[in-house]
């Protein structure tokens, strides 16, 4: 399967008659492996801060997790796996697999938990793959 299958299928796939606002599958490098047509462009530095709070979690938590210059405020995640952000009434949750970071991004109506749930899904998946 491609990429941006999993992307299209599993990320923007219909949650109760809603879709995810946008999503991608990011390598640990910044390299986009696939992402939704809208998904904002990561700057390298984000990708970075990121990854460093998975390798120590808490570091995002003072400054917010940034994603193309919008800023979200960190909340409970799960230390070394999910990163969760919250703006408004919408927020993001990134995923670490092996290799990659899953990220969904969304918007009312679509709930945290439903978010939370597609793309962890999907990465636990992918992790379970070796990916």
């Amino acid at each position: 399967m491609s990429w941006q299958t999993y992307v299209d299928e599993h990320l923007m796939c219909d949650i109760e008659g809603n879709h995810l606002t946008a999503a991608a599958i990011i390598g640990h490098d910044g390299s986009v492996w696939a992402q939704s047509a809208n998904f904002p462009t990561c700057k390298p530095e984000e990708i970075t801060s990121m990854m460093k709070d998975f390798d120590e979690p808490g570091t995002l938590a003072p400054t917010g997790l940034h994603l193309a210059g919008t800023k979200y405020m960190v909340i409970q995640g799960e230390p070394g796996a999910v990163i969760r952000g919250k703006k408004g009434s919408g927020g993001v949750t990134v995923k670490k697999t092996g290799q990659a970071l899953v990220f969904g991004l969304y918007d009312e109506p679509v709930t945290p938990g439903q978010c939370n749930m597609v793309v962890e899904r999907l990465g636990d998946y992918l992790a379970d793959q070796g990916l």
